[in-house]
Order: C-alpha cells, then sequence, then structure tokens
C-alpha cells in the first residue's frame, strides 16, 4: 500500500474485520516510546500562537521530530518540536513549526486538514488503544477533531462528529501565509485541551494525578510544491512527508502502541521520566497480536498457542491465548517489578491490565 493510500485509509466510512495493513516490524524490534515529563504551570499561557507566555519559558522542548518510520529513514528538512504543561483546567500543548514556505488553503472546520500542511496531537488517556482522540490544524488555524473508536486496521471508524469541549487553539505565521514572494520562518501552535474534552476517551484518568501516564503522539506533514500562478500547488502524485514525535515503524498514526508517553509532575524540574515498567509485557502482547494476524490471514483462523506463531523466546514467556472462532484473547503477567498485573490483548488490540 502506498504512502498516500495509508493516508487516505482515514476516509473510508467502514473497514475490513481482518486488518489490511500488515506490520513491518514487531514492537520488540523498534525504539522504545519516547517520553515526556510534563510540569504543572503555575500560570496557564494565554491561547494566542505566540509561546512568549511563562509557563512555556520552563517547559522543555521535545525531541525534534522524526521520520515517521524512525531512523532507517532520512531526517526531516525542517524543525519541528512541541512542549506541554497543564493545570486543572486542560492539558496545553505548544508547537514549533519551522518552514520557509507558510501555506494552507482549507477553511472548513472538520475537513480532512492533512491535504493542507498540518500538525497533528493523538491522545489516549488510558492507552487500551481505542477510544481515542485525534485533533490536526492549519496554519489557518483550521481544525478537524475527531475520536477514533479503535484502530483502522481493527475495524474502527471516525466519528467526525465528535468535538473537543471547551478547545481553544492558536497559530502564529512567523512571515507571510500563502506568499511564495518571501521566505517565511514558520509557524507556532497553542492549544488547550481541556480535561471536559476527555469524557469519552477513558475513565476516571481526567483530571490527571501527578505521576500518571498517558499515550500521546504528534505528527507533521508536509507537501512538496510548485509555485503555479503565484500561488503554492502540490506536486501531483507525490507523497506527503510524515515527521513525528515518537516514530511509529510505519506509515501510519493509527498504532496508538508506538505513541509516546507523557508524564505528569507538579514541576518538570528536576524530575527523571520513568520509562513504563510494564513495557516489555506489552510489546511482547503486540508481537503476539500482530503474529495472530498474520497467522489468520494465511490459515483462516487464530493459533491457540505462542509455539504455533513461532514467536520468539523471551523471559517473560507465554502468552497464553483463550481462542474462539471469530476473536482470541492473549494474556501474560507481568514481574512483580513490573506490577504484577495481569495484562490482556485482544484480536481488536484492546489492552488493559488488572
Amino acid at each position: 500500500m502506498s504512502r498516500i493510500a495509508r493516508r487516505f485509509w482515514v476516509l473510508l466510512p467502514l473497514v475490513a474485520a481482518v486488518p489490511l495493513v500488515a506490520v513491518e516490524k514487531p514492537p520488540a524490534e523498534l525504539p522504545a516510546p519516547k517520553g515526556y515529563v510534563c510540569g504543572k504551570a503555575a500560570k496557564p499561557p494565554v491561547i494566542d500562537g505566540q509561546l512568549d507566555d511563562e509557563a512555556w519559558k520552563t517547559a522543555a522542548w521535545t525531541d525534534d521530530f522524526v521520520d515517521i518510520e524512525g531512523d532507517a529513514k532520512p531526517k526531516p528538512t525542517h524543525r519541528t518540536r512541541a512542549k506541554m504543561t497543564w493545570d486543572d483546567k486542560g492539558l496545553y500543548i505548544a508547537a514549533e513549526i519551522t518552514e520557509p514556505h507558510v501555506w494552507a488553503t482549507i477553511t472548513d472546520h472538520d475537513a480532512v486538514i492533512f491535504h493542507d500542511p498540518d500538525f497533528e496531537v493523538f491522545l489516549d488517556p488510558d492507552g487500551d488503544n481505542h477510544l481515542y482522540g485525534e485533533l490536526e490544524l492549519n496554519a489557518r488555524n483550521t481544525t478537524w477533531d475527531l475520536l477514533l473508536t479503535k484502530p483502522y486496521r481493527d475495524g474502527g471508524r471516525p466519528v467526525n462528529g465528535w468535538e473537543i469541549t471547551g478547545l481553544k487553539t492558536a497559530v502564529k505565521v512567523n512571515g507571510t501565509l500563502n506568499d511564495p514572494s518571501d521566505t517565511d520562518v514558520g509557524w507556532t501552535v497553542e492549544i488547550l485541551w481541556p480535561w471536559a474534552g476527555l469524557d469519552e476517551l477513558a475513565l476516571k484518568v481526567a483530571p490527571p494525578k501527578v505521576g500518571d501516564r498517558w499515550r500521546v503522539n504528534f505528527s507533521r506533514v508536509e507537501w512538496d510544491f510548485e509555485v503555479k500562478g503565484g500561488k503554492y500547488v502540490k506536486i501531483e502524485k507525490r507523497p506527503e512527508h510524515n515527521w513525528v514525535w515518537s516514530p511509529q515503524g510505519a506509515i501510519d498514526m493509527h498504532r496508538p502502541e508506538r505513541w509516546g508517553y507523557l508524564q505528569f509532575a507538579e514541576k518538570a524540574d528536576g524530575v527523571k521520566y520513568a520509562p513504563d515498567p510494564a513495557q516489555a509485557v506489552k510489546d511482547r502482547l503486540h508481537v503476539a497480536y500482530y503474529a495472530q494476524l498474520a497467522y489468520r490471514k494465511n490459515h483462516g483462523r487464530f493459533a491457540t498457542s505462542a509455539a504455533a506463531l513461532g514467536l520468539p523466546d523471551s523471559p517473560l514467556g507465554g502468552p497464553e491465548f483463550e481462542v474462539t472462532k471469530h476473536g482470541f484473547e492473549a494474556r501474560l503477567v507481568a514481574p512483580k517489578t513490573a506490577g504484577g498485573k495481569t495484562w490482556t490483548i485482544t484480536n481488536d488490540s484492546r489492552l488493559w491490565g488488572e
């Protein structure tokens, strides 16, 4: 499937029950998801697109964005980075998007914003791979917010009518919008995603507590262009560039298991990011999940054991499977040092621990 085809997958109203997107690499072969310590703001930033508030001066930048597939691909030609803070009202996100030619054409809310160069936020507070939010905006501050019931690979559908309650966004263009005659610096973004706008995504996770970890990722879409008649025009049949904070390992933002971790803190200064102790268990279950999809595609059914799937050996062992005609659950007990929970993943990638 081509790069463009994978992006347009988002627009399909229905998807097959058996996923059509194959995994290029199992999660165990990919680098660990990135992490960010998010400190609480003493005073909330003003959402005006200008990153001059005191809250942003004390918040750290993320690492620069990389290609969505990871370090095996060339580094992005332009820098992108983000930072976050929070308070009792919501989560604040800022982004700096370096771009010598800032352009945007879409003005309708809930249009397909990634047809323009854009900035995107993906948020799954409870980290179960289901019921997560996506927000896209372009340099005109035109937005598209949608709720995903589950990833497209698992038969999920986008709920375009969903609106983030109390959402505020602003954009500041450092240059001139849609003017090819000059060279711009880029554009900056500010977002307030209120806790009230997370009610549909998870139960009893917002507002967060100090020490909580959420799954989050950011994406920037860029298009190759040419100038015609004094206007920026996308070059036909050229795929878009996808640059992200935490690499996905594939051209697919809808793999929530590869998103980064947002760790909430009272003050970020001096607090070290603590990786999820159950990450290896979760990765092992996702390896099994993808192997089951491949097995079903080849055999018309799910495997009943890790041995049948040919999973690589692991000190974690297992997992153990419960298989029916139409689905499966895979379970793996985490070591006590990793919390000791029993983690479960299903055939539609829902993940939870108890």
